[in-house]
């Protein structure tokens, strides 16, 4: 099974310096680097960076580095293909309007490893921890997924958001263990009194029940969805106006119409790890402390940075 790790977002919200490659763990180690481990450990063999251009050398010495000692549980190197997400991948009838520098999504973004992933596939941010429980819970499922079939790693509304500033988070309904619904909600923040508020930047918001549950990008796929995926993203493309600066195509709101419209059907996937991740700079600290008492913990070793 393959992992897809997309790493080409700016981070807006993240401020100066290239989040995912912000080193958090007691020797440096980058959340992307704890993904490859944990899945490893999990059974995946074969890991695709989904990345921009600037990343290249970063990516280049890191391959070269720790990941390439990393080992299947078969013993053999594992395979590290590298993908960029650029407006060069974009279908020949778009014209990006002169401007943008925005990528256009995390669609667009698992889309680019369609020539180079035939198997079935998970799909994650490179910003994230998820968690070793995680990939072991999507590995068992993926391969008895039918093409009109996924699934995904679902985790509490509670562990997800930032007291530095607000988040978007798709909000997933289920019914009998498959998904149902993901509402695309925007400006997610606790106040004052620890009440987790939508839009609550705005003169509206609204509370959410804290153990609503979430989607962190944490989706898995058979390969039969990458033409139902490029039809909807084309579709999107087709929907922008001609000055559109900040649209972004995502995979939540995407699920949720090819749901909603019966072309697929997603398993949603429990597990016991607590999600967290770095939407903000001042979220960085939390994180290391997080990772350290995870290592201190035996979970992890000393490092997982094999030099």
């Amino acid at each position: 099974m393959t992992l897809v790790i997309m790493a080409a977002g700016l981070g807006s919200r993240y401020g100066t310096g290239c989040k995912p490659i912000e080193g958090v763990g007691p020797a440096g180690e980058i959340l992307l680097e704890y993904a490859v481990y944990d899945a490893v450990s999990a059974g995946f063999s074969k890991f695709v960076f989904i990345i921009k251009d600037d990343m290249r050398q970063f990516m280049e010495t890191l391959c070269k580095g720790s990941l390439s000692h990393m080992k299947t549980k078969e013993g053999k190197p594992i395979e590290i293909v590298c993908v960029y997400q650029g407006y060069d991948s974009l279908p020949g009838f778009f014209t990006v309007p002169a401007g943008r520098t925005k990528p256009y999504g995390t669609t667009h973004a698992t889309l680019c490893a369609k020539d180079v992933v035939n198997e079935p596939f998970a799909v994650i941010n490179a910003d994230d921890y998820y968690g070793a429980e995680a990939f072991r819970v999507i590995y068992d499922v993926l391969p008895t997924l039918a093409p009109s079939e996924g699934c995904m790693v679902g985790y509490h509304l509670k562990n997800t958001v930032s007291k530095h500033g607000s988040v978007n988070r798709g909000i997933c309904r289920e019914e009998n263990g498959v998904l149902s619904e993901v509402i695309e909600t925007r400006g997610i923040m606790p106040d004052a009194d620890g009440v987790i508020l939508a839009e609550a930047e705005s003169d509206s918001p609204y509370p959410l029940a804290p153990d609503s549950l979430v989607s962190m990008n944490f989706w898995g796929y058979n390969p039969g969805i990458f033409p139902l995926m490029e039809e909807y993203f084309n579709d999107f493309l087709r929907g922008l106006a001609p000055d559109d600066m900040k649209s972004e195509c995502l995979l939540p709101p995407m699920n949720d119409d090819l749901i909603k419209s019966g072309r697929i059907s997603i398993k949603v996937l429990q597990s016991g790890d607590k999600w967290f991740g770095m939407t903000y700079a001042a979220d960085r600290p939390k994180v290391a402390e997080e990772l350290q008492k995870l290592h201190d913990a035996g979970v992890y070793p000393e490092t997982i940075r094999i030099k």
